[in-house]
């Protein structure tokens, strides 16, 4: 009754845990986001909608670390379960893990196919001023549907192909549609839901490869850089105010004598007075940010960044080498693209696999690990969104600003960072296959032992770490793992994205160490709607 009561008590303990986890995750969302919105074009609804679906996209990582603690805790470190870990215990922990992963891969559906397209029309409606709002909303449910079908779609093909088929080759038709509602109905609805989150996260593995690979090496490379000096930059845009001037002024000396100017003079004089309205505007940002006090403090903080920089840049190395360990363990040793490739046994270590175990051995080590690796990758992608802007094929929608980001374009933001936040998910079962999908369990194994003082053999229970080759009724397979891999060429899909993965970090690598440093006012140039008398916001970009 002891044992029990202390295992209760831990797992009261590491709820409440997760629980201040959940506060912080919400304080951070609305600070995330009120942070990037345009105070000019803030709106409540889609200020509400992108903080409430990042914070769901965070809760369900966070879910994950929780998942692989109730697997490992169920069990002692010689492999035998704990006492009060019996079946209907055990059973009970891991309904309640993936009944807490449906209700909230059902919130992230609906926040993708319904609510965050619905909001989105609706504020492009809203830039038309005749539309009145019932128009707005009907408008918005008639693109908003097309988005539901699309989910319906996802669901039925994910329902309907079964995993197994019958095997009976000489079966009716009736008897094939039978076996498919047994399937679906056996499964409860898992593998339709595994199949709908799959997709999205294919999805968010395209954007991981586009913004996080290479925000992994433009932010720590930004960092270390820095921007260029206010005071320089000013001087280089007099000069150019100067050239710009003496361009305008002997155009219009043409037109002394009262001859009107050609028609390409007359386009030459007002693309010179649009760029001289530009830097003039330039000239009164940077006047204000060299003699702020925000730029003094930057610069005394200056070698802080630098250090910062240079463990962002350790910390890649880190997730790219364990994940090229990783990719390359399933390349040589993995049961091949049939089964998503799965890994039986770790046979080449990398860094993580090995230290993820190692910290879960003191709660909860491990899971401010994961909490660290999940923030490195928004930072990470944001860095890479806001580098490279929302592109739809070779057309740029919108750009990220501190600030300055609009209603629309925030809702993209925080859609593209859902997907990438599922897809971190799988991310982090690539650099530990095996921490993922069972903790830190071990099961018994027999072992012939040669006694000296006895003649003959006698049999010996050991421990061994769980991987794919344990028993079913040994180890228990976390309900992540489930999701993860429900359907094999979802795995195989990742497995050959994360080579992707790689290729970009590099690409974005060379790009970042050729670049030059940004310009401490970057973005003037071209948003031309920002307001003369809001110089301040450069003062955080």
């Amino acid at each position: 009754m002891a044992t029990a009561g202390a295992a209760s008590a831990e797992l009261v303990i590491g709820w409440c845990i997760f629980g201040l986890l959940l506060l912080a995750i919400l304080a951070f969302c609305w600070i995330y986001v009120r942070k990037y919105q345009s105070q000019r074009e803030s709106e409540v609804v889609s200020t509400i909608t992108a903080i409430f679906s990042l914070a769901i996209a965070l809760i369900t990582s966070a879910v994950l670390p929780v998942d692989i603690f109730l697997v490992s805790y169920m069990k002692n470190q010689n492999g035998t379960f704990k006492d009060w870990a019996n079946a209907n215990v055990s059973r009970q922990i891991e309904d309640t893990v993936l009944y807490g992963y449906y209700t909230l891969y059902s919130v992230i559906l609906f926040c993708v196919f319904f609510w965050i397209p619905f909001v989105y029309f609706y504020y492009e409606e809203k830039d038309d001023d005749d539309t009145s709002k019932c128009t707005q909303i009907k408008t918005s449910l008639k693109y908003t549907l097309g988005f539901a079908v699309i989910c319906a779609l996802l669901l039925l093909v994910g329902a309907f192909v079964p995993l197994n088929v019958p095997n009976n080759k000489n079966s009716t038709e009736w008897e094939k549609v039978k076996f498919l509602f047994e399937e679906l109905g056996s499964s409860h609805g898992l593998a339709a839901l595994s199949f709908s989150i799959s997709s999205l996260t294919l999805i968010g593995m395209l954007a991981a490869i586009t913004y996080t690979a290479y925000g992994m090496s433009a932010l720590p490379l930004n960092l270390i850089k820095g921007t260029r000096s206010a005071a320089y930059e000013r001087l280089e845009n007099t000069e150019d105010i100067e050239e710009v001037e003496q361009h305008i002024q002997m155009i219009k000396s043409k037109s002394k004598d009262g001859r009107p100017l050609p028609a390409r003079d007359k386009r030459a004089l007002k693309q010179f007075e649009e760029r001289l309205r530009t830097l003039k505007k330039r000239e009164r940002h940077l006047e204000f940010i060299e003699n702020s006090w925000w730029t003094k403090f930057c610069g005394a903080l200056r070698p802080l960044k630098i250090i910062w920089g240079i463990f962002f840049i350790l910390v890649a190395l880190l997730f790219v080498i364990s994940l090229f360990l990783s990719n390359l363990d399933k390349a040589l040793h993995s049961a091949g693209i049939d089964s998503g490739f799965i890994i039986f046994g770790a046979n080449l270590s990398n860094p993580l696999n090995m230290l993820l175990p190692l910290l879960q051995t003191v709660f909860p080590l491990d899971y401010i690990l994961i909490t660290i690796i999940i923030m490195y990758f928004i930072f990470t992608s944001m860095a890479g969104i806001r580098n490279i802007g929302i592109w739809f094929f070779w057309i740029r929608l919108y750009k990220i600003r501190r600030g300055r980001t609009r209603p629309q374009a925030l809702l993209f933001l925080c859609m593209i960072l859902l997907l990438i936040v599922l897809h971190t998910s799988y991310m982090i079962y690539s650099l530990a296959p095996q921490y993922v999908m069972y903790g830190s369990q071990n099961y018994l194994i027999e072992t012939n032992v040669t006694s000296d003082n006895r003649k003959g053999n006698s049999t010996l229970f050991v421990p061994k770490r769980c991987d794919a080759d344990a028993p079913e009724d040994q180890c228990t397979v976390t309900r992540t793992y489930l999701f993860l891999h429900k359907f094999w060429f979802f795995s195989a899909a990742y497995y050959f994205g994360n080579w992707a993965f790689l290729g970009v970090f590099l690409i974005g690598l060379i790009v970042s160490c050729c670049k030059g440093k940004k310009s401490v006012i970057e973005g003037v140039d071209e948003d031309s709607d920002i307001s003369d008398d809001e110089p301040s916001v450069y003062l955080l970009t």
